[in-house]
């Protein structure tokens, strides 16, 4: 019998939807708004700031359904990972882009808290800003970066999952897992 895991895969692929649009969007439309309408330097990075940080909450939320669908997702396939070969290299290389898609985000939030106190007008981020100075030039140069890795790496765990799923064809699970039979039980044809 079939096990359908809806919920945990909507949750999965909603979260990674969101996570990649938002920050695509931001890159291109936020920065590029700012760009536009932000008639100093100090105004194009509050503009930015503004934005980015009203989809912050919803971002955060997004990934949070990302990884919780991952988890759901990861365990009800555990067999299939443990004994279909080619499955265990993609959850890894998955795993790895994700955690790497995680630290581009969380080193992008900490650029743009950064550039947002150095930019702004309120006395109380004026002195946080003093206590840690930054060079705002290199930190927006850091974030602009860091704005295009986001997308391009979520873009990677968009592939991933397509991989996986061609991975879960039954012609492909009945090949991986006779093959990981062949491997297992004559290891030198490899």
């Amino acid at each position: 019998m079939t096990e359908r895991n809806t919920f945990v895969r909507s949750a999965h692929d909603l979260g990674l939807a969101a996570w990649l649009g938002g920050s695509l969007m931001g890159a291109v439309g936020v920065n590029g708004a700012a760009e536009e309408e932000g008639v100093t330097e100090v105004g194009t990075a509050r503009i930015a700031s503004a934005g980015w940080a009203r989809w912050a909450p919803l971002g955060a939320v997004a990934i949070g359904a990302h990884l919780l669908g991952g988890a759901g997702i990861l365990a009800a396939n555990r067999d299939r990972v443990r004994g279909q070969k080619g499955v265990t290299a993609s959850t890894v290389a998955k795993t790895v882009l994700t955690g790497a898609a995680l630290a581009a985000t969380a080193y992008a939030r900490i650029l743009g808290k950064k550039v947002d106190l150095a930019t702004s007008q309120k006395e109380e981020d004026q002195e946080a800003a003093e206590e840690f100075p930054v060079d705002l030039s290199q930190a927006q140069s850091q974030l602009a970066l860091m704005q295009w890795a986001v997308p391009a790496l979520t873009a990677g765990l968009v592939v991933l999952n397509a991989v996986h799923g061609e991975q879960q064809r039954p012609s492909q699970q009945v090949r991986g897992a006779v093959r990981h039979t062949l491997d297992a039980v004559n290891p030198q044809k490899r």
